[in-house]
């Protein structure tokens, strides 16, 4: 999948959107051997032949991991405002891996990281529809005549299905399954329908799931795991099955 040149190093781990931006602005940048300072300039990560400062980005062993966000870190790997990152939480664990999407500072559960970005553009991209699981809770009793407001669509925003679990005049507990994963999707359905969200935990991402791991644990994650019940084979699998075919 083609991403901006700045987004591009990120993936590839070799720095952050803004150092990026600066990198790319020095001229310290190359693109199939031509130095290019148009930070939104489309390439393939793996494949666009990107040298900075005449180095490749290091080659990295497939990797993948579940982590457990806790509240009050931000998914980036360096903040300007100085703010916890994910990446400060993980610490040398997080080397070489790029965040799947993200979660905002408010929210918590599973985030994926992986140092493989065509696996992490697959996963993200809307056209593939890969199903996020949340457990939401909201102030005041959601009725379900707006619980399926969600599901026909609010200001543009659209939820794949939406279970109430548990109603009171206090609060409302939910579970949101989204297939796109914009920006602040559910917060802003609900703020909509006048239910602002006190709560929110992803708990599934595709095939990989929360389980029991406690905010800040991590744990391993196979390439089975993660790409089930998608069309997408890593270069690990693909790697597998010409040595057992050989």
């Amino acid at each position: 999948m083609m991403s901006r040149l700045d987004r591009a190093l990120s993936k590839l781990g070799i720095a952050s959107r803004s150092e990026a931006k600066r990198l790319i602005a020095d001229g310290r940048v190359r693109v199939a051997g031509r130095i290019v300072r148009n930070a939104a300039h489309l390439v393939v990560p793996e494949h666009g032949s990107i040298t900075v400062d005449g180095a490749k980005p290091p080659v990295r062993e497939w990797r993948a991991i579940a982590f457990h966000k806790p509240k009050g870190v931000v998914t980036t790997r360096r903040d300007p405002e100085g703010r916890p990152t994910v990446f400060d939480v993980l610490g040398e664990t997080a080397e070489s891996l790029v965040a799947v999407g993200r979660l905002d500072m408010a929210s918590t559960g599973l985030l994926l990281l992986t140092t493989d970005t065509e696996l992490a553009n697959y996963l993200t991209d809307p056209s593939h529809a890969i199903v996020r699981r949340y457990i939401v809770t909201v102030r005041g009793a959601l009725d379900d005549e707006d619980a399926a407001r969600m599901t026909d669509g609010v200001d543009g925003l659209r939820a794949r299905s939406v279970v109430v679990r548990k109603r009171s005049a206090r609060e409302t507990h939910l579970v949101v399954e989204l297939v796109e994963g914009k920006n602040r999707e559910i917060r802003r359905m609900l703020e909509s329908l006048g239910h602002p969200v006190t709560k929110l935990m992803r708990v599934a991402f595709g095939g990989v799931e929360l389980g029991g791991l406690q905010p800040g644990e991590w744990r391993e994650v196979s390439p089975e795991e993660v790409t089930e019940g998608t069309e997408f084979t890593t270069k690990e699998r693909r790697e597998r099955r010409r040595t057992k075919k050989s």
